[in-house]
């Protein structure tokens, strides 16, 4: 006798209430586990891009705006810090390394960034093809930007005012494509990186455009002017270091933002949201064990003819016990992978908005640990369900049921 056949079609038989089972079942498991894939996304890349960054110096602002802004690149900055102040500020023995970072224009949606060296090695970033910049309007491009832009080697372009696509363009002034980097998944991938000195000669030139005065005036302003970047990514030489931070808050005109500070209170926020939507997802998933439940009941008292009649015929109660778990376990299973595979495409929907606008990419669809486990509360779950009917099979009286009937 072929137990899973006979499971198989008596499924089939009772399509609607199997369907809703299934659909219980896959339901919960495709939050839990878009939940699972979308946490462990988000955690690396914040944690990956924020490894080594122990303080951001900025203007005062929102603390999580300059974090987001200075490291993660995916929201405005605060404003602009005078030069001169910042590296005072950062010759403090305590500092191992200050990376200064300018930020303002933008290559089609790809943020151009001044920097020096040091931001490249702190990411691990090396150049693959090209070389690194070393002159004014010399830029080195992520894969992404390069991918994405379709920007080669000795390609020249010219940077757009602000953050996103739609601002005015400096046509007059163009960047040079000298060299692309290798893929590294942290923020340099989807970065135009370039010397801090020619994000000041861009908006140099910008700025003499548009100046209604004589050009000796505004080029002695220019020189008189105190440079200005958007932050500094600091790294302390020891946990000691996270004191500096209050004492640049209370004492001087910049801001001093921790991140792991605010990247824990951010996710925080956001696993209020994630666990609410997880205690929906078991809910969910209990429901559906009851409907498996009460979906196996009813058909074992539509069947009770039928299974003494295979009882009478040679089989054992035990393969009846059996069959009747088997068809919560196909139920368990169909929904598990069902749900599985519609977490992955959620995460390719979700993977797209984010890369369209942020430019990261969340597309990793291997299958998690915590997904076995997800598997085996299933089967569980599906098991449960169907064993409590199933011990009617041990209380029935063949003769007395095939009378009946």
């Amino acid at each position: 006798m072929n137990l899973f056949r006979i499971s198989w079609r008596n499924l089939t038989d009772r399509p609607l209430s199997s369907f809703l089972s299934g659909l219980l079942m896959t339901f919960g498991i495709t939050i839990i586990s878009l939940l699972l894939l979308l946490n462990k996304q988000l955690d690396d890349q914040f944690r990956r891009n924020i490894k080594g960054i122990d303080m951001v110096l900025g203007a005062k602002g929102s603390p999580l705006q300059l974090i987001l802004s200075s490291i993660y690149q995916i929201d405005s900055p605060t404003g602009n810090i005078p030069l001169e102040e910042a590296e005072k500020l950062t010759r403090n023995p305590m500092i191992k390394t200050a990376i200064p970072l300018s930020m303002g224009d933008n290559y089609r949606s790809f943020r151009i960034v001044g920097t020096n060296k040091k931001y490249l090695d702190h990411f691990g970033a090396t150049v693959a093809q090209g070389r690194l910049f070393q002159q004014d309007l010399d830029v080195v491009i992520g894969p992404r930007v390069a991918q994405v832009a379709g920007l080669k080697l000795g390609d020249t372009f010219s940077g757009s005012h602000g953050l996103d696509a739609e601002g005015e363009v400096h046509a007059d002034t163009k960047y040079k494509v000298v060299g692309i980097l290798n893929q590294t998944n942290t923020v340099t991938d989807q970065l135009i990186l370039t010397p801090v000195s020619s994000v000041w000669a861009i908006h140099e030139h910008h700025d003499d455009e548009h100046h209604d005065g004589d050009a000796h005036e505004a080029e002695e302003e220019h020189d008189e002017a105190p440079r200005e970047i958007t932050s500094m990514l600091i790294k302390f030489r020891n946990p000691l270091g996270m004191m500096l931070a209050r004492g640049i808050n209370s004492n001087s005109k910049l801001q001093a933002a921790l991140p792991n500070i605010e990247i824990n209170r951010l996710f925080s926020l956001l696993g209020v949201g994630v666990e609410t939507l997880r205690g929906l997802a078991i809910v969910i998933m209990l429901i559906s064990g009851i409907s498996v439940f009460v979906s196996l009941y009813n058909s074992l008292k539509e069947r009770r003819y039928e299974m003494a009649l295979m009882l009478s015929m040679g089989a054992t109660r035990m393969q009846l016990f059996g069959m009747l778990l088997l068809e919560g376990l196909v139920l368990a299973l169909l929904g598990f992978v069902l749900g599985i595979v519609l977490s992955r495409v959620g995460l390719w929907l979700f993977s797209s908005s984010v890369s369209s606008e942020y430019h990261y990419n969340l597309a990793a669809f291997g299958i998690l640990p915590e997904e076995w486990l997800l598997l085996g509360v299933a089967i569980l779950i599906g098991l449960l369900a169907a064993a409590l009917p199933a011990l009617g099979v041990y209380r029935m009286n063949i003769s007395r049921t095939l009378a009946e009937d």
